[in-house]
């Protein structure tokens, strides 16, 4: 993440926030998309961001900031890629739950390989994605082999938008088959996008693609206007 020192070399500086201060308009802004800095992470803060797309991310130890980043990376998700070798994935023993250990998916996310001592994913956050998750709002997908945790992620749902957080993994492919049942899920459920924050080559070799902010935010005003899927997820091939 970037410090405070750059925070203070920002041609258009992000507001104080404190109480109930409103988020700025993300179109405001530059490129990087830095809004705010301060604030909480209440359940209401945090689905006010999320419908504003604007997301928290700051280091450890340091105060909240607020992004809503120019380009974004968005996957819709009758365009996720199945390479060949995560198709011979598909055909290995496990099965997939939705929402069955929310608090050990965030947990493995924080740890992932990698992260240690440098996650964003701290106690903080996790405790706030906790009540959300506790609310109807954050859901986890879950990969099992046996018993076994191998994958999963987790992240938000207001709408018909999935905010995708974090992934991770513990066997080959463990992730990437978590991100495609989600995106399986989401067509199922006809979610219209899902929102993967900030652009990265495996996200494209995925099927995202980068989004201009305007046209991010427009998308998500539309898929506002319905209704949010609300309380506790099962994987659609599991539900009566």
């Amino acid at each position: 993440m970037l410090r405070s020192t750059w925070i203070l070399e920002r041609s258009i500086k992000p507001i104080l926030l404190s109480g109930q201060t409103p988020f700025p308009n993300p179109e405001h802004y530059d490129d990087q998309g830095l809004l705010a800095v301060g604030g909480d992470l209440s359940p209401q803060r945090l689905i006010d961001a999320y419908s504003q797309g604007i997301f928290p991310w700051y280091e450890p130890d340091q105060p909240i900031l607020w992004w809503s980043p120019d380009p974004r990376m968005v996957l819709l998700p009758s365009e996720f890629k199945l390479s060949r070798s995560l198709s011979q994935s598909l055909k290995k023993q496990y099965h997939i739950t939705m929402d069955k250990d929310f608090k050990a998916v965030i947990e493995a996310c924080a740890s992932e390989s990698g992260r240690t001592n440098q996650t964003w994913i701290t106690p903080e956050m996790i405790d706030a994605y906790t009540q959300l998750h506790q609310l109807g709002y954050a859901h986890s997908l879950e990969v099992w082999q046996q018993d076994k945790l191998i994958g999963g992620l987790y992240g938000i749902s207001l709408g018909k938008a999935f905010f995708g957080e974090s992934m991770f993994h513990r066997v080959r492919d463990g992730s990437k088959l978590a991100i495609y049942y989600l995106c399986e899920a989401c067509k199922t459920w006809q979610f219209d996008f899902i929102d993967c924050q900030l652009p990265t080559s495996h996200l494209e070799s995925l099927g995202a693609s980068p989004l201009s902010r305007h046209q991010f935010l427009q998308d998500l005003k539309a898929a506002l206007k319905h209704p949010a899927k609300i309380g506790v997820w099962n994987y659609p091939s599991l539900e009566n």
